[in-house]
């Protein structure tokens, strides 16, 4: 099966096979309407400059296709599926209730600003945000409508949207369309939601989980790491009920996955999900924040008797769960910040752990994590660097910013 290529629309059975086409989202006039008043709301840490973003991820789509990656942007695909009036509709009415812009005069105002848009122009705006300085005419027909708002947008921008990963998860020919932990960015799964129902290229993917689901459970947390083994964080972004439902619906598929590795990482904004402190980069190493090692608890997920799940605690080191699960010779953990604690810290809040492979033990990091990145070549990894003064501010590395959709099985 090495090297081997599908059909299919979505095929992630691995997190390291041979990269052919990924989904990305560049980052746009969202992130300029990020402001210090707002950050938390947003999710922000900090400012982040836009051209120079632009500039970094160009870099970024320029690595992968140097690679032979097919790059596909979020954008792109929403433009395709506007075109129908129909769908267009629909679409911009379940967006502004998920908005919060529910009022009868505020949306009569929105869908004539929105109406005059071209399907790019429109999905643009719809991440950008709508201020209120930009709907010059409400007729007030509620309460809403008339009680003045300091508020400064009608529509809250989208800045987290760059990273790709969260709003859902590939994961085998199907994905886990997922619920936000926060409601600030729930409303970047409609864009997945509305790809999967209309996009022609991908109405076969199957479906792990819904976004009408009540648990939340984000991409980060989801990693593939072989046609056997999927493992999945519980973090500060995702719940227990939530990976026991998506491990039940992966087990009992025709998938072939036998096992759910859960694991339970600290519930701390610095871990946010599973792939900032732990990632794949070849068939037998992994890179590692070392801060998490001790208090990690990991439980595997198989499938029992009459369609149960099996849960059983792991009591041995990560290293011995993953050779045996994974059924490896060995298992090398290679340590964020060279196992210095201090640079490990640092560059671990840079994303230093959070490489996306491109091929078995070939990966793209940030330029800015140079001691990890050190650290990899030293154990054969091949790294490809590029800049990251300003995509790291938004607390997300390569990983987080793509969305693999095929990738080769191995």
């Amino acid at each position: 099966m090495t090297g081997a290529q599908t059909n299919k629309s979505i095929c992630v059975y691995n997190e390291i096979g041979k990269l052919r086409t990924v989904l990305l989202h560049r980052p746009g006039q969202e992130v300029e309407n990020i402001v210090p008043d707002y950050l938390r709301r947003l999710l922000f840490d900090e400012i982040v400059y836009l051209e120079q973003s632009k500039r970094e991820h160009d870099q970024f789509a320029d690595l992968l296709r140097d690679e032979g990656v097919e790059v596909v942007y979020l954008t792109d695909l929403m433009e395709d599926i506007l075109g129908d009036q129909k769908i267009r509709e629909e679409f911009l009415k379940e967006f502004m209730i998920e908005g919060k812009a529910v009022t009868r005069g505020l949306q009569e105002a929105l869908t004539e600003f929105f109406g005059g848009l071209s399907p790019k122009d429109m999905i643009d705006k719809c991440i950008a945000g709508v201020r209120t300085n930009e709907l010059k005419h409400i007729k007030p027909k509620s309460l809403g409508d008339m009680v003045k708002n300091p508020y400064p947008f009608y529509l809250d921008p989208i800045p987290n949207l760059y990273f790709q990963r969260d709003p859902f998860a590939s994961i085998g020919s199907g994905i886990s369309l997922n619920v936000m932990s926060n409601e600030t960015r729930n409303r970047e799964t409609l864009f997945a939601k509305y790809i999967f129902n209309y996009h022609p290229r991908f109405q076969d993917a199957k479906r792990w989980y819904n976004r009408d689901k009540t648990h939340p459970i984000e991409g980060g947390d989801i990693l593939v790491l072989s046609n056997k083994v999927v493992a999945i964080g519980i973090s500060d972004r995702t719940d227990p009920t939530a990976v026991e439902r998506v491990a039940h619906h992966l087990l009992s598929s025709e998938e072939g996955f036998e096992t759910v590795l859960a694991f339970d990482i600290p519930k701390k904004r610095a871990y946010m999900h599973l792939d900032t402190v732990f990632t794949m980069v070849d068939y037998d190493q992994f890179t590692i924040y070392p801060g998490i090692e001790e208090p990690l608890d990991v439980y595997s997920i198989t499938k029992g008797k009459e369609n149960e799940l099996h849960i059983r605690y792991e009591y041995e080191d990560l290293a011995v769960i993953l050779k045996e699960h994974m059924k490896l010779p060995a298992v090398n953990l290679i340590r964020c910040g060279g196992g210095d604690r201090i640079a490990a810290a640092r560059e671990q809040w840079t994303d230093g752990s959070n490489t996306l492979a491109i091929s078995p033990g070939k990966v793209i990091c940030y330029n800015r994590n140079y001691i990890t990145n050190e650290a990899l070549r030293k154990n054969r990894i091949e790294v490809l660097e590029f800049d990251s003064y300003e995509l790291s501010r938004g607390r997300g590395g390569p990983r987080c910013m793509s969305m693999p959709l095929i990738r080769d099985l191995l």
